[in-house]
């Protein structure tokens, strides 16, 4: 642990950042803006003076590369794009916490292993709906029938937006070559929730991200006058709608996981009119495969239930999937033993967001390290985390980093 890691540099370059790409409604680095580039020439701006090479790939990629002994790599990283009005910190934090990790390394001897920086693209999948895009383009996990029909609240189709970028959909698989030397792969974030917070902690170990089903409900009734249809006689879709909504938070609650009602949308959608249609989506998650794939179940019994009880019928159009991705247990030591040292706790939490890692944590070990959100609060112009948490989490990041590079360069991973 003797290289110069200084986490108040990390928060430094946040400040940095936040002062290019933000403002008082919020931050401005939607990906694939002129904005996102902007945060992109800080990134370029705070390596330049260092022994690295940087390059992107066909997915669009940042990539800083410190290179070591060994092409074994360790790969740290996270996403400078943000949500549009969103915080300063989501994202941010794990970028500028591996700038300052390679800038510690490069100021010592050769490291043992090779260590790389990403800035991953589009991660929020805020402007054309597939969030995990880098990640999962290097992964191998994106399907490219999909890509090409996506398009943004404009109508720009994402294929000629990313060609302007210097990213070809026919080319993404070429990113993959990438993974060819990773043998762990680290992440800190902020928690975006308020759990670390109540607990009074600042930082903790994270055990895993949620596994996500992600599905479109669309009841079907019968359109009617509102005020000559008697309610005896009503096939009101948003009845059935509501009824499942209502059921389905209680099977969330039953297994301990999270379920929400997101959006609701009803058809002739007047005030005069029963709802002939309605179309609602559902997001469940859950750290247990199980405990998952039977919250499904039962929200496909809900559903059918709540239909036929309103005389309506239900249909179910999928939109994602992602099964629970528990972290690497040498990974997870390395984590708790750093948070000890540094705050002296063992607190572990799973992630209910997704990030990155859960793309990574597919194919290499993974692990994440979690700084606490004021009121759990993230995605919005308030999202912030007390100075001394996000430093401890710094500290505890490269921490847990030299200790899997250690673990790299010795053969536990192998």
């Amino acid at each position: 642990m003797s290289h110069a890691y200084e986490p108040a540099r990390v928060v430094a370059l946040l400040r940095t950042l936040a002062e290019r790409t933000g403002g008082p409604e919020g931050s401005r680095r939607l990906a694939w803006t002129p904005e996102w580039l902007k945060a992109r020439a800080l990134l370029r701006e705070s390596v330049a003076g260092l022994p690295v090479t940087v390059s992107e790939d066909e997915a669009g990629n940042l990539w800083v590369v410190l290179a070591g002994d060994s092409p074994r790599t360790l790969v740290v990283g996270s996403h400078l794009d943000s949500v549009p009005k969103g915080g300063w910190l989501d994202g941010a934090l794990g970028v500028m916490a591996g700038v300052e990790l390679l800038r510690a390394y490069a100021q010592g001897p050769r490291p043992p292993i090779t260590l790389a920086l990403v800035d991953w693209a589009d991660e929020e999948g805020a402007r054309f709906g597939r969030s995990l895009f880098g990640s999962a383009a290097c992964v191998g996990t994106l399907d490219l029938d999909t890509l090409r029909g996506l398009a943004d609240k404009e109508g720009q189709k994402l294929p000629e937006v990313l060609k302007g970028y210097g990213v070809e959909l026919d080319r993404l698989e070429g990113a993959r070559a990438r993974m060819r030397d990773v043998a762990a792969y680290a992440e800190v974030h902020i928690e975006q929730g308020p759990v670390l917070e109540s607990m009074g902690k600042g930082i903790c170990t994270v055990t895993g991200t949620k596994g996500i089903e992600r599905e479109r409900l669309v009841f079907r009734g019968q359109a009617a006058h509102a005020g000559t249809m008697p309610m005896p006689m009503r096939r009101d879709s948003f009845r059935a709608a509501a009824r499942f909504a209502l059921e389905v938070a209680e099977i969330g609650a039953r297994h301990e996981g999270v379920t929400t009602v997101g959006h609701a949308q009803c058809w002739p959608g007047v005030v005069t009119a029963v709802a002939g249609e309605t179309r609602i989506t559902l997001d469940m998650r859950h750290i247990d495969a199980t405990h998952l794939a039977a919250m499904f179940a039962e929200a496909q019994d809900a559903a059918a239930r709540a239909a036929a009880a309103e005389g309506c019928t239900v249909t179910w159009e999928h939109i994602f999937r992602i099964p629970p991705m528990p972290f690497h247990p040498l990974l997870l030591d390395a984590a708790r033993q750093s948070v000890r040292e540094v705050e002296g706790h063992d607190v572990a939490l799973p992630s209910g967001a997704l990030h990155d890692a859960s793309e990574m944590a597919r194919q290499v070990p993974t692990v994440m390290i979690f700084s606490s959100s004021i009121g759990g609060l993230s995605h919005t112009r308030e999202e912030d985390t007390p100075e001394a948490h996000l430093c401890m989490a710094a500290d505890a990041f490269y921490r847990t980093c030299a200790r899997i590079v250690t673990l790299v360069a010795d053969g536990a991973l192998a």
